[in-house]
């Protein structure tokens, strides 16, 4: 009997829920590295009855969660192949790309030379260039801006060239086109994954990130995405995958300001839409816990994800569910991030050309059903 195809995968992406750390670890200041497991080491009385339901249990290297008797999911592990640690790397990977450069990073802040560029061509001084997280930054520099009229420059751990400025000093229009001045800046060497627009609004000791954030990625080569839409079906982006990958490959995009609102907008589109893919990223689990080492916020971040599993309907990374999906089976540890979008293609019945291996006949019983 012919193995059918499906008509649509839901992959969502929760963002810095790692299960160990890779050999190269060492090289971006994460050796021994294990979120998952540290954070349950911190916090015991965590609850995650679905996602160990699911079958979480059963990945490789999770020795710290219960078994199921009767698993609904199945599950694979997998490591990156690409150079780099960042956002970008990652998404591009787990879309079939594997980059054998990383994008560049800058722990002691850029080079002088760019910041005097960036700011001839946006005509202002700035403030900062420093590594330091999004609230800390305008908190600390927030009344020095708004009495200047200087953007704020940061970076943190990803390849990222952010610009700061409040909404009432500078309009959310003119930080955008500040950005994209920069973004013609950075080439080559220094082209970055992504240059961050970070409006914020407040007085002196409130200033809070409103929700105008914009980033603007670098270009990705074609992927998984474009395969999609040239096999005649949608790509839904939810949450930040559109900035990922600069609209590439993406028919329809739902901006989100935070988890329930993307996991709703996710369950929404399982519902009622008819995208062949469903690409969605969970971004608090990084920007508002992982940056800000708040053990306790990633902890109750895990459990309102796991309150909503089981709600969601599809194929989920990593956790594998569906109607099809051979109960407790495993796909080991896989090379590449490229794997699942390899595996992606393999189930869409989609012609893909990546260094991913399909391990779709060792998760599915190999009898689908268009659905």
């Amino acid at each position: 009997m012919n193995k059918k195809t499906v008509k649509r995968v839901i992959l969502i992406v929760l963002d810095s829920v790692g299960i160990g750390s890779l050999p190269d670890a060492g090289e971006y200041g994460d050796a021994g590295s294990n979120t998952l497991r540290h954070i349950l080491e911190q916090v015991p009385d965590i609850s995650l009855p679905n996602l160990t339901l699911a079958g979480l249990g059963l990945v490789d290297g999770v020795d710290f969660l219960s078994r199921p008797v009767s698993p609904q999911g199945a599950v694979a592990r997998l490591a990156e192949a690409s150079a780099g640690k960042d956002t970008t790397t990652g998404h591009w990977e787990l879309a079939g790309i594997v980059l054998d450069k990383p994008f560049p990073t800058f722990p002691g802040g850029f080079p002088d030379e760019l910041i005097r560029k960036f700011e001839v061509a946006i005509g202002r001084k700035t403030l900062g260039n420093v590594v330091a997280s999004g609230t800390e930054i305008i908190d600390r520099l927030g009344v020095q801006h708004v009495a200047t009229g200087r953007p704020i420059v940061y970076t943190s751990a990803d390849s990222v060239f952010q610009v700061a400025a409040h909404e009432d000093v500078v309009s959310p229009e003119e930080l955008y086109e500040m950005c994209q001045l920069a973004r013609k800046l950075l080439t080559g060497p220094m082209e970055l994954g992504r240059v961050i627009a970070r409006p914020f609004a407040g007085k002196e000791g409130q200033f809070v990130r409103t929700s105008g954030r914009k980033d603007f990625a670098v270009l990705p080569p074609d992927n998984l995405l474009d395969a999609v839409c040239a096999h005649g079906l949608g790509v839904l982006g939810i949450g930040k995958i559109y900035d990922i990958f600069a609209g590439k490959g993406i028919t329809r995009s739902i901006s989100t300001k935070n988890n329930e609102e993307g996991l709703k907008q996710t369950l929404e589109a399982i519902r009622n839409s008819t995208e062949g893919l469903i690409f969605t990223n969970l971004v608090d689990f990084d920007m508002h816990f992982g940056h800000r080492r708040d053990v306790q916020g990633y902890a109750r971040c895990l459990e309102q994800f796991d309150e909503f599993l089981p709600e969601l309907q599809g194929a989920l990374p990593v956790i594998h569910i569906g109607n099809h999906v051979i109960p407790g089976a495993s796909a080991g540890t896989r090379n590449s991030f490229a794997d699942l979008g390899a595996t992606i293609s393999d189930a869409l019945g989609i012609e893909f050309a990546t260094s991913g291996n399909s391990y779709l006949d060792r998760i599915w019983d190999g009898f689908l059903l268009n659905q």
